[in-house]
C-alpha cells in the first residue's frame, strides 16, 4: 500500500527509527592467567547517554537521503533522556522541508 500511495502522490517513502546507547562501559569478565587478575582500563567516567532518531527516504529517480537528529543526555535535572513526540514531529517537519515534497512514513 505504501508504494502505490507514494507513487500516486509523487511522495517520498520514509522509514523512521530511534536508538539509544549508554556511555557507561559494560562490566564483564575475561580470562587471565592463574594468579594474575586481568585489568581492563577505561578512560573517563563514561556517564551519560546518546540517542539518535533517523529517517531513510527514497523516491524513484532521486538519490536516497538520510535525515537524523542526535541528543546527548548528561544526567542534569530537567534534561530530556531521549526523544519525545515533539522531537520526532520536528524531525518529520525538517525532513518535509529538506525533501521538498510529501512523505509517506512507514
Amino acid at each position: 500500500m505504501g508504494k502505490s500511495t507514494a507513487a500516486a502522490l509523487g511522495a517520498w517513502i520514509a522509514f523512521q527509527d530511534e536508538a539509544g546507547q549508554s556511555m557507561t562501559p559494560p562490566h564483564a569478565r575475561t580470562w587471565g592467567r592463574v594468579g594474575r587478575t586481568p585489568v581492563v582500563r577505561v578512560r573517563g567516567r563514561g556517564s551519560g547517554r546518546v540517542s539518535m532518531a533517523g529517517m531513510v527516504c527514497y523516491r524513484r529517480g532521486e538519490r536516497s537521503r538520510l535525515i537524523y537528529a542526535v541528543r546527548e543526555y548528561h544526567g542534569r535535572k530537567d534534561e530530556p533522556k531521549g526523544f519525545g513526540w515533539r522531537d520526532l514531529r520536528d524531525l518529520l517537519v525538517r525532513a518535509r522541508i529538506q525533501l521538498g515534497g510529501p512523505i509517506v512514513l512507514v
